[in-house]
């Protein structure tokens, strides 16, 4: 039996019925400006308590709503990205995309044709003008894995999982690409992504048509450069200078690094947002700022006070910070704390656009009703899987979340529970408290996980 978890509209919606989901499509539909950052935690952003300034992200939130229970589709980079993208949890990827693609070793998996992303379902039936500037991640290696083979008209950016910030190569392999061809490129990373998303939204100024750009920049995950004495690629932060004085209030080294890094990106947000007000773009745009997965501790990120990090599926590798404006549509200056999930927004979008859907083979729901009217977005579960990685030294775990209670196995055996309605940093495992429930959700995820990989299969 395949198992989804697609919601019908109607449980999101307090009054109205479906009329109400048309009248969220405005007479033009929205522009779509989504910018997703890279290993940032939910203690890496200023309006989440952070020490690092970010306040072009924080305006953002000041003119439309923060969400504090927003959901990565997955703690690791290639399936938060599918997830996000096809509006599927990453487990039914066909090429179990439940770890992070290493661009030396692993040129044969990747996006397939039949796994539709929404560029696709834009472009293709709304007549979208689409574009991917940054960072990849979903294939590298052959043509059928790049971004142009995948909804986008546009591709500026790399395949890889990281890149070195200054000669865009990982290690000494050139990785950064106008549309399906290899281009030299020099400069520093962030600001070559901004810049030609700026020169992208100027292309849009007087066109007739929406856009959708997907803005994943690398920052503020750390750099790809080459030892040559030993041969081999090593992962090093790459800050620039004129960043760091501007955070060297920041005591500890690789904070401190990584703050820079993170400052950059934001330099990058605010140019994003000054070309939409220029371009008269702004009032129409749909704006979306969003992290993959927690942060590293190793390389500067923090999720404090949250429990885990980048790859674990405590709240740490999963929970993360989501801003989104779209004037006179999204009440400025509110928080949501709302069960919400990244694979949500594939289905929002495509009902923001009039897309013709077939929501029940995609596992987020439409978040228009929550956004617009302030609807309760309730009665949620939850599944994530990560994959054994021997090369990044990760183990395989499972969790799920049903409405407030969280069921957590560790690749070691170890399983934890957690009320997170009165627990919501993971410090008490109830476990042997409440081994009813414990039993009760480790059965479920086992049919969930089961469910997903029959319809796989099919």
């Amino acid at each position: 039996m395949k198992v989804a978890f697609w919601i019908p509209l109607s449980v999101l919606i307090v009054s109205g019925g479906i009329r109400d989901a048309a009248a969220d499509q405005q007479a033009s539909p929205p522009n779509i400006v989504l910018i997703f950052s890279d290993d940032q935690g939910v203690n890496d952003v200023g309006c989440y308590g952070s020490e690092i300034p970010t306040p072009h992200i924080d305006r953002i939130a000041q003119q439309g709503v923060r969400f504090t229970s927003w959901y990565s589709a997955s703690s690791i980079c290639t399936p938060s990205r599918y997830g996000l993208l096809t509006g599927r949890n990453p487990v039914r990827s066909r090429d179990q995309l439940l770890s992070a693609l290493m661009f030396l070793s692993d040129a044969e998996r990747g996006l397939h044709d039949d796994e539709q992303t929404i560029a696709e379902v834009l472009h293709d039936e709304c007549s979208y003008t689409t574009a991917l500037i940054g960072k990849w991640h979903l294939g590298h290696g052959q043509p059928k894995f790049l971004p142009v083979n995948h909804g986008f008209n546009i591709f500026r950016g790399h395949t890889g999982g990281c890149i070195d910030y200054f000669t865009m190569t990982y290690g000494i392999r050139h990785d950064w690409y106008e549309g399906a061809t290899h281009v030299p490129k020099n400069g520093y990373a962030t600001e070559l992504i901004t810049d030609e998303a700026v020169e992208f939204l100027k292309s849009q100024e007087n066109a007739r048509t929406p856009f959708f750009l997907y803005l994943p920049f690398n920052a503020p995950h750390f750099g790809k450069g080459w030892n040559p004495s030993k041969s081999q690629t090593v992962n090093i932060m790459q800050a620039q200078g004129k960043d760091l004085q501007r955070v060297d209030f920041i005591e500890d080294k690789i904070r401190r690094e990584f703050a820079a890094m993170v400052v950059s990106l934001d330099d990058g947000v605010g140019r994003i947002t000054q070309a939409l007000d220029e371009h008269g773009m702004a009032e129409n745009t749909l704006l979306i700022f969003l992290t993959d997965h927690g942060g590293d501790p190793v390389y500067g990120g923090s999720n404090k006070p949250l429990r885990g990090n980048k790859a674990t599926l405590f709240e740490g590798g999963l929970k993360v910070p989501c801003v989104m404006r779209l004037p006179g549509k999204i009440k400025p200056g509110t928080t949501s704390s709302s069960v919400v999930s990244s694979l949500d927004l594939f289905p929002t979008f495509a009902g923001l656009a009039g897309a013709d859907v077939d929501r029940k083979q995609l596992d987020g729901r439409d978040l228009s009703s929550h956004l617009f009217r302030n609807a309760a977005a309730t009665g949620r579960e939850l599944f994530w899987q990560t994959e054994q990685h021997a090369e990044l030294n990760r183990g395989a775990w499972t969790a799920l979340r049903q409405a407030d209670h969280k069921y957590v196995q560790l690749p070691d055996g170890n399983e934890y529970l957690f009320d997170l309605s009165t627990d919501p940093n993971e410090q008490e495992n109830l476990a042997a408290a409440d081994s009813e429930r414990l039993k009760k959700m480790r059965v479920r995820a086992s049919e969930v996980a089961a469910g997903y990989a029959l319809a796989i299969e099919r």
